[in-house]
């Protein structure tokens, strides 16, 4: 008996064998979640990865995400900390990454129910119906300068856009603003921060190596995150003394400064580096995504002509061509919905979610998974799951839009998680759904794409790469026309 019970602790679940002290690393190459999805074929759903010195369980199938996330979720309610996000103590106020417990309760709730509720929100509209009016200006400009039949970078127009929108939203100012100092020196630093948390680090896999900082990262980070919190605390004491001369709240960094400066016992655990943090994770959070996400889905509506036309002759019905595209239109455009939808299923924005880890020795689908354990849920795998979704690799909206399906992205449906799910999802799902619909929406709305002059559909490069997000290996390249109001 003694024996079973001994036999039964130590089974991990079934993976490829590693090398000796590299363990699988080598063989993940630089497309791990494609690598992985590989994997389910010889190995099943649950596969047991050594990544240099870190234990690490990959989850490959929407019945095995159902499971951890069901079941599980408490157990594995812990955050894997990469060793540059642990510079200036980054991690311990991040809502992202701190550690389960007090702080993050405490922060979650204060975005759920004072800063994300839909009164908020919608109060905002208007923000971000600036913010993508001025995108538009930007790519007709640039179109009107371009050569007939080439392209305009259209993710590094909306990541422009993003970046000021959360500027608006969190801050009341336009921070990618060529004519403010202050401004460019903060997205300056933050385009470091992006670089800097995309890059492989070879500490995170062997910890002992840290105090090396062989690659450098380390050193990076710590230059332009110092940057960056100290322009966001100068941000913080300027709002501050306007808070004190009876300043109305008029965004998200208001609500932070009212429930800091409230002098309750919850208030006393927020510090001033912890609100600057958050302003940091903002952008961090939701730039990035954005542009990746509206690059994806606009590459895959060019190389669907037929799906391009529907949600086009869509916008034409309920918009028509004497108004902007507005959120409050969004229920009414379920092709777009599932435009939008069929693209986060296909191209998750982060393909392995923030990685979560073990809080203690856990049994998990009759597996033994000790303590510290990383877990990557492949949320790029899952999307592409034979057994839950029919043509798993064809890009077909319609599978969304139809009335008896009615699988969302808020964490219920765990063949589609493309923001996680349980009680560490992403905590801004309510205002991505209206960005990526309404900057989507309004590119498709006000002009009329077509493919650069050196690609066509069939030669489009579909490949991909992980950085602190998963882009087009190569940018999409696209052709406006734009289309003015009657």
């Amino acid at each position: 008996m003694l024996l079973f019970l001994r036999r039964r602790k130590t089974r991990l679940p079934p993976g490829p064998r590693g090398w000796p002290i590299f363990g699988n690393m080598f063989q993940l190459g630089e497309m791990p979640h494609r690598t992985m999805a590989a994997l389910r074929e010889n190995h099943g759903p649950v596969v047991w990865l050594q990544m240099g010195a870190i234990k690490t369980m990959a989850i490959l199938s929407a019945e095995a995400a159902a499971v951890f996330f069901k079941r599980h979720d408490h157990a594995f309610a812990d955050r894997t900390i990469t060793e540059i996000m642990r510079v200036h103590n980054y991690h311990n106020s991040s809502l992202a990454l701190a550690p389960y417990g007090p702080y993050w309760r405490l922060m979650r709730r204060l975005v759920n129910a004072d800063m994300l509720v839909a009164k908020r929100i919608n109060d905002t509209a208007g923000v971000r119906r600036k913010c993508v009016g001025d995108m538009i200006t930007w790519v007709a400009a640039e179109a009107r300068k371009s050569e007939p039949g080439r392209g305009v970078h259209v993710a590094r127009f909306v990541f422009l856009m993003t970046f000021n929108l959360f500027g608006n939203l969190m801050l009341s100012r336009d921070l990618f603003d060529p004519e403010s100092e202050e401004g460019s020196e903060f997205f300056t630093a933050m385009m470091g921060l992006m670089e800097w948390t995309g890059h492989a680090n070879v500490t995170d896999l062997f910890p002992w190596l840290g105090w090396l900082d062989p690659q450098g990262l380390r050193g990076k980070m710590d230059r332009d995150m110092g940057k960056a919190i100290a322009i966001a605390s100068r941000f913080v004491k300027q709002r501050l003394e306007q808070h004190r001369g009876g300043n109305e709240s008029r965004d998200f960094l208001d609500v932070l400064l009212d429930f800091q400066t409230n002098n309750t016992e919850q208030a006393l655990n927020v510090s001033d580096k912890d609100l600057n943090i958050f302003i940091l994770e903002i952008f961090l959070a939701g730039s990035e995504t954005t542009s990746s996400s509206i690059e994806w889905a606009l590459t895959e509506l060019l190389c669907n002509r037929e799906c391009l036309r529907k949600v086009k002759s869509e916008l034409n019905r309920v918009v028509g061509r004497e108004r902007e595209v507005e959120e409050s239109d969004i229920e009414k455009l379920p092709y777009l919905q599932g435009v939008v939808k069929e693209t986060l299923r296909l191209h998750p924005p982060i393909p392995l979610l923030v990685p979560r880890k073990a809080t203690e020795d856990t049994e998990f689908m009759g597996y033994y998974i000790p303590k510290d354990t990383q877990v990557l849920v492949n949320a790029w795998a899952i999307g592409r799951d034979p057994s839950a979704w029919d043509e798993p690799l064809a890009f077909n909206p319609q599978r969304f839009s139809d009335c008896k399906n009615n699988v969302d992205y808020k964490g219920h449906h765990f063949e589609f998680i493309p923001f996680g799910a349980g009680r560490r999802m992403c905590a801004g799902v309510p205002l991505a759904h209206r960005v990526l619909h309404l900057v989507l929406g309004s590119l498709l709305h006000r002009f009329d794409w077509e493919l650069d002059c050196n690609v066509t559909p069939s030669t489009m490069d579909m490949t991909d790469k992980l950085g602190i997000t998963m882009r087009k290996s190569q940018p999409l390249l696209a052709v406006p026309k734009f289309i003015p109001t009657k």
